[in-house]
């Protein structure tokens, strides 16, 4: 038992975790804030052009109430909240992009073959006599 607490208190601990929950109450938090911005302010704005308050919309079928009201205001949290977060994770890869450095280009590497200048024949960069021709090649040439 002992074994299985320590294990557990090792996985509960582990950086990605914390990291984790915190993520959830913020965003918990968060959301409590993107609520009250559409219910308190987005939806009264929409309801001075539809004459009514947005979440108060409903359609009544027989004896039931649809609130359509309700899911608009539950659809324009959810594009509000994904935008938010779209802009967050946007803002910390281009803060990551810029925190790595710049890879620096590579050196040109040194042309495999060169022209034999008696034959024009194509040789290995590195050949001290040609071997189309025989020419012993000067130091200028190799």
């Amino acid at each position: 038992m002992k074994k299985f607490l320590n294990e557990f208190r090792d996985f509960a601990l582990r950086g990605n975790v914390m990291d984790l929950a915190v993520g959830v109450i913020i965003g918990a938090a968060f959301q409590a804030i993107i609520n009250s911005l559409v219910n308190d302010v987005i939806s009264p704005l929409i309801g001075l052009v539809a004459n009514t308050d947005l979440s108060y919309m409903v359609a009544t079928v027989g004896d039931v109430e649809i609130r359509y009201g309700a899911f608009i205001t539950a659809i324009i949290n959810f594009v509000i909240m994904a935008l938010i977060i779209f802009l967050l994770v946007k803002g910390m890869n281009a803060l990551a992009d810029k925190g790595k450095k710049k890879k620096a280009p590579a050196a040109a590497a040194a042309p495999a073959t060169k022209i034999c200048p008696y034959c024009k024949s194509e040789i290995a960069a590195g050949a001290t006599r040609c071997p189309h021709c025989t020419s012993q090649l000067d130091k200028g040439n190799r």
